[in-house]
């Protein structure tokens, strides 16, 4: 694990990884843009711009869903992390990081930009 802090609404990356190797339900959405996911992205994440976030917040239908978001390094999905929960949105996390340190923890043949 990184000796990264991490905040109230942050998820590591190895965390997000026992989620899904476990199988454990949850949404994970990725919060850059299409350029960015068509260089790479992590299996499983659904694109989900920040940039088009207000238009499309109704496909989150259920508010106590478990969320995880990512992004390139963590700040983008930080903020819209930070909006969901402002918005009633109860279980909502940030990747740490980014798919940036995804990339250098745990899948090093991820191509990094």
């Amino acid at each position: 694990m990184s000796s990264e802090s991490i905040g109230p609404l942050e998820i590591s990356c190895q965390d997000v990884h026992d989620l899904l190797s476990r199988g454990e339900p949850f949404r994970f959405l990725d919060c850059r843009e299409q350029d960015e996911y068509d260089t790479v992205h992590i299996e499983g994440a659904t694109l989900f711009p920040l940039s088009e976030a207000q238009e499309r917040v109704a496909e989150l239908d259920d508010p106590n869903e478990a969320i995880v978001i990512h992004c390139h390094h963590g700040g983008r999905s930080l903020r819209l992390a930070n909006w969901l929960h402002a918005n009633g949105f109860t279980d909502v996390k940030s990747m740490a990081g980014g798919i940036d340190r995804w990339a250098i923890e745990i899948d090093p043949e991820k191509p990094r930009y």
